[in-house]
């Protein structure tokens, strides 16, 4: 796929302080994609992203790559807070949760393998550090979602995706405490989620099996660590390496 870009700089912007290595997906979760391109450029907003795909696969372009975006917000990945400085950001049109969430059209997907296979060519970003930006902030964000094809990112040889038998087991949910819990919550920190192990089920791991099952175990997003979860966890971590 040839790449066109469409150039709509963004003022909202600043240096950066790491060569990126990792790439955050978002949605824009806005009504419409040029409501939230305006939303981007708008230096009262102090928000935006490197690029932003429509719905017809269109590329803009809003801030070099060598710049910092202000895209992933209060965030955390392998240790990193505030995962800006190390990534680079791309919006995803479509109107999210809050404005009736759908499907990611195939045109809009395309451009985001193409895209993501591009920005791969200048930089050094491996497979296990293109995340959501539920993923690296859990407490708060749930884009691009559980619509979002990531096996078919994975398969197009850019992330991580494995699958597994579920495991044996009574689930895990808020309120549970014990050895199982304290696996879960060091697996899910080996990871690169903020879950430090306490052996309790306490809202944040909720909000991170969440996070968690929104990227590898979309058949069910509830925040509970049933066998299914609990195997595809252990799975995605080899394939991870």
């Amino acid at each position: 796929m040839t790449l066109t870009f469409l150039d709509a700089p963004s003022p909202n912007f600043d240096a950066r302080t790491k060569v990126p290595d990792m790439l955050v997906l978002h949605y824009t979760g806005m009504k419409s994609g040029p409501e939230a391109l305006a939303r981007l450029r708008d230096p009262e907003a102090r928000v935006s992203s490197h690029y932003m795909v429509e719905e017809d696969g269109r590329i803009f372009r809003l801030v070099a790559e060598e710049r910092r975006a202000w895209h992933a917000g209060r965030s955390f990945w392998k240790g990193e807070e505030g995962v800006n400085h190390a990534s680079i950001g791309i919006e995803i049109v479509n109107p999210g949760h809050e404005f009736g969430y759908r499907a990611f059209p195939e045109a809009q997907i395309a451009a985001v393998i193409a895209l993501v296979g591009d920005i791969r060519t200048r930089w050094e970003i491996e497979d296990s550090r293109i995340l959501g930006h539920s993923d690296v902030a859990p407490d708060r964000k749930e884009d691009p979602g559980e619509l979002f094809p990531w096996k078919q990112l994975a398969e197009a040889g850019h992330g991580v995706w494995a699958e597994a038998d579920p495991a044996p087991g009574d689930p895990l949910a808020e309120g549970a405490e014990g050895v199982g819990v304290f696996a879960l919550q060091a697996g899910l920190t080996r990871l690169g989620y903020d879950c430090a192990p306490t052996g309790r089920f306490d809202q944040k791991t909720r909000d991170t099996v969440t996070a968690f099952q929104r990227h590898w175990v979309q058949s069910r997003v509830d925040g509970v660590a049933d066998g299914l979860t609990r195997a595809r966890l252990m799975a995605v971590l080899r394939a991870a390496g």
